[in-house]
């Protein structure tokens, strides 16, 4: 009778917390990103310039301008169409219950899952569209700039953008011959499959490939259940077991390595490339890796003499972006701006849409407003990700890698290193792995009783 009454009580906590996250996370509080016009801005690898220089002579005009909705100027616009092309992936509320719990939302504990989900995404879109693929409404998108909205509120916005596609588009002015325009409708046709079957892998139901639900489940071998916070690390490890046991004969191309101890085994990245996986219909051979680095930039705080690192991390062209956040809320970094990360944020709670259906809305997984935050605002665990299509680019992304991680006259170690060989070969035991454990980062010894996965971002 008293166990029963104990079930009880945590239902009822759980439905009242659930209640909480899903008000508190409904509303999106108005603001507005700046960016200088005078300053080169990357986004995964590509370079924007806002500054026209033609305008700026003649007007005068201001430093930094908004991105939501302010005049545009150099090629604002492209920066803008690159940003909300990459898939979002936030809180979600009112989908199936978590196996074993009475869980219909992930607010307040799922936002390190969403961060994986959001690079994991990216790396699929770089596998099947290329790092130029952008999506043909990208700029469609409603700015989240209103002083507050609700879910319900979402889903009219969502109706309406759905009826003002269905309107009729102008003719082009100038049409293409026949042959050719046939040739690309049917190339954009098929890049849209592509799109939309990656955004349904990460749908929120147990028979999503990607789902929250399916990472629930893998994260259980780590010890982690459904309402538990994630830490970089383990969702790294996480990522991994869900694409490696995905059915899908899509994924079956890609695969993900996790480094172990900051390091990254070349052997074993290569042998990824190849190796035979364990479902018997997988492919062989080609197949595309993911990379994914856990690290720890400082101790209780990010080491200012990372910060160069972390930007020629996402200065490269393989670079997927990197799990991360501040303390207590993980973010996805995707570029920076001088001394402030950009990033996609999943700390918005937003409905459940059925993704098994072919022409459910993508609206609400892709997002218009990019965020920045201070480089020293950034929490020192993370993960970082790279993308390798082949043997070949893993030996061009080692190469470049090994430039950027060369310690300099301030950096006494680099934040991770590649070493020839398999893992295996080396004693995890012996008297290599003990020096890597008594300097993870700079100038800190007491840094040697903490791991990469010890520090939980919410």
């Amino acid at each position: 009778m008293e166990n029963k009454e104990t079930d009880e009580v945590e239902k009822l906590k759980t439905k009242l917390m659930s209640a909480w996250h899903n008000v508190k996370y409904s509303w999106a509080l108005k603001s507005k990103t700046y960016f200088s016009r005078n300053s080169p801005v990357f986004l995964l690898g590509k370079c924007y310039h806002f500054k026209a220089e033609d305008v700026d002579a003649a007007s005068g005009s201001s430093s930094s301008e908004s991105m939501d909705g302010d005049p545009i100027t150099g090629n604002v616009e492209a920066f803008r169409r690159d940003f909300a092309s990459r898939v979002w992936l936030t809180y979600r509320e009112e989908f199936p219950a978590l196996r074993g719990t009475t869980l219909t939302s992930d607010c307040g504990w799922g936002c390190t899952l969403r961060a994986g989900q959001m690079m994991l995404a990216q790396a699929l879109l770089l596998h099947f569209l290329g790092r130029d693929w952008m999506w043909s409404e990208a700029l469609n998108l409603q700015t989240l700039d209103t002083e507050s909205w609700t879910t319900s509120a979402a889903r009219k916005l969502v109706a309406s953008l759905e009826a003002s596609l269905q309107g009729e588009r102008p003719p082009d002015t100038d049409p293409l011959p026949l042959p050719q325009a046939r040739a690309e409708e049917a190339d954009a046709h098929l890049r849209e499959v592509y799109h939309r079957t990656v955004v349904s892998w990460f749908g929120d139901s147990p028979s999503a490939q990607l789902g929250v639900h399916r990472l629930v489940e893998h994260g259980r071998s780590s010890g982690k259940q459904a309402g538990d916070w994630y830490g970089p690390a383990v969702v790294a490890h996480i990522l991994r077991k869900a694409v490696e046991e995905a059915t899908d004969p899509e994924l079956q191309g890609i695969t993900v390595y996790v480094a172990q101890d900051c390091t990254v085994y070349s052997a074993d990245v290569i042998d990824s490339h190849g190796k035979q996986a364990q479902r018997p219909d997988a492919q062989t051979e080609n197949r595309a890796v993911i990379i994914l680095v856990p690290v720890r930039l400082g101790g209780e705080k990010t080491n200012p003499e990372y910060i160069d690192f972390v930007k020629g991390i996402l200065s490269l062209e393989y670079c997927i972006g990197i799990i991360g956040g501040k303390p207590k809320q993980a973010y996805y970094f995707v570029g920076f701006q001088d001394d402030s990360l950009i990033y996609m944020d999943p700390h918005y709670c937003q409905s459940f849409v059925d993704v098994s259906t072919s022409d459910f809305p993508l609206e609400s997984y892709h997002c218009p407003s990019p965020k920045k935050m201070p480089f020293n605002k950034m929490d020192p665990s993370c993960t970082i990700g790279f993308y390798s299509r082949s043997v070949q680019d893993f030996e061009r992304i080692s190469e470049e890698l090994s430039k950027i991680l060369r310690p300099s006259t301030k950096e006494k170690y680099p934040a991770f290193t590649f070493m020839k060989g398999h893992g295996q070969d080396y004693d995890l035991c012996g008297p290599l792995a003990r020096e890597r454990k008594e300097r993870p980062f700079l100038g800190d010894p007491r840094r040697a009783r903490v791991t990469a996965g010890d520090f939980v971002l919410l």
